[in-house]
């Protein structure tokens, strides 16, 4: 399979691009904004893949990746790049953090997902796998109001892609993991680590090489499966 990982270097999506380049038959293209030395390293380790740089911040760089997918016949893509994340009490949040959100996180986003659309219908099959949250159930971290809200319109899109792209047998499903140790939650403090480790059901922090490996289940599971939202938090939230 030809794969597109959109944030492939660092965190999750480094492990991402591990799992997925462990398949001798996978091409797995990814993309970077900052990271081209780690992005270089991989490349070095896996000769199955290849990196483009793309910035969500940048229009024109979001518009060479897209002139190129046309090149890479890609079957399946994985929506996990996210731009900037702003944490911060809503009340204290100026609206225009909220729409230059939006246009650097969800845009891109939209956009590299209906050029993708457009190749696999021309195919007539295609995966699109978005990576999502569980801060978008129960109840979202505080602060996290941004995020938690920008994640949820990508659910509600995986949806709608799910309904309208079956039959063209293209799937669009999600993964929801759980707290990680990412760069994204660098900045959490160790005793709310503590707390979480305490309190989860197997006394363990999720990690970024199990979402992966969710990643390439969905990679090769049947067309049947769609519209799925794949929740990764060991059940701690069931009703």
């Amino acid at each position: 399979m030809n794969i597109l990982v959109t944030g492939g270097a660092s965190g999750l999506g480094a492990s991402i691009v591990k799992v997925l380049a462990g398949d001798s038959g996978n091409t797995v293209y990814f993309t970077y904004a900052s990271s081209s030395a780690a992005a270089k390293e991989t490349e070095a380790l896996y000769a199955n893949t290849k990196s483009f740089p793309c910035d969500f911040h940048d229009p024109s760089s979001v518009d060479t990746l897209i002139n190129a997918m046309t090149g890479l016949d890609i079957d399946v893509l994985v929506n996990n790049a996210f731009g900037s994340m702003h944490k911060e009490h809503f009340h204290k949040t100026e609206p225009g953090v909220f729409s230059k959100g939006f246009e650097q996180n969800i845009v891109p986003t939209l956009r590299i997902t209906r050029e993708a659309i457009r190749i696999f219908r021309k195919k007539k099959f295609g995966k699109i796998i978005n990576i999502i949250s569980t801060a978008v159930m129960g109840k979202p971290p505080i602060g996290w109001s941004q995020y938690a809200a920008e994640k949820s319109y990508l659910l509600a899109m995986s949806r709608s892609w799910a309904t309208e792209c079956i039959k063209f047998n293209i799937t669009s499903n999600c993964i929801s993991p759980a707290f990680m140790r990412t760069n994204l939650t660098g900045d959490t403090d160790e005793r709310i680590i503590e707390q979480m480790i305490a309190g989860h059901p197997l006394q363990k922090l999720l990690t970024t090489d199990e979402v992966a490996d969710a990643v390439q289940f969905f990679t090769r599971a049947s067309q049947q499966i769609n519209g799925v939202n794949l929740v990764m938090n060991a059940g701690a939230e069931l009703a």
